[in-house]
């Protein structure tokens, strides 16, 4: 005698639908589809100095890797020596992660979109908005002399969105 009532999909579906559930919310939170459609835009002013405007120390402008990214990238010195870097007329693709990076320019990681391993850098911060003006604060430790490029880099697909080699401005 069969008792087997119809196929093994209708028999099982709740075993289906337990073991789905997980997987589709694992899916969702590695690759957040929300956020390719989510614009974030930002505008900082820059930084006010009292006493004389911030010298321009180096410049470049960011071009496109993984995603179209455009926008100017200027490292500023103020009058008490802070040093910040300063993302103007920026745009990007929205992702998970992002963050803002000084990479050796020279550093072959850069000729790819995906980075394979570890590469050097000085993490600057996530970024704030994915268009617009903003700013970031370099830390007193970063050496300009051998940090030479900003990266737009998202650590969880080891992506670099967007690079600009700075020279002296």
């Amino acid at each position: 005698m069969n008792t087997k009532t119809g196929p093994w999909l209708l028999r099982n579906k709740w075993i289906l639908i337990l073991i789905g559930i997980p997987v589709l919310a694992g899916a969702w939170w590695a690759f957040r589809p929300e956020k390719l459609f989510y614009n974030h835009k930002v505008n900082e002013a820059a930084p006010a100095a009292l006493r004389a405007e911030p010298e321009a120390l180096y410049t470049g402008k960011l071009e496109g890797k993984v995603h179209q990214t455009s926008g100017r990238a200027t490292i500023y010195k103020t009058a008490d020596g802070k040093e910040y870097l300063r993302l103007s007329d920026f745009t990007t693709s929205s992702g998970p992660d992002v963050h803002v990076l000084l990479v050796r320019a020279e550093d072959k990681a850069l000729d790819g979109e995906i980075v394979k391993g570890e590469f050097d850098n000085v993490e600057l911060g996530r970024l704030k908005g994915n268009q617009g003006d903003q700013n970031y604060d370099l830390p007193a430790s970063a050496d300009l002399n051998s940090y030479q490029a900003v990266a737009i880099y998202c650590e969880r697909f080891h992506a670099i969105f967007g690079v600009g080699k700075l020279e002296k401005f």
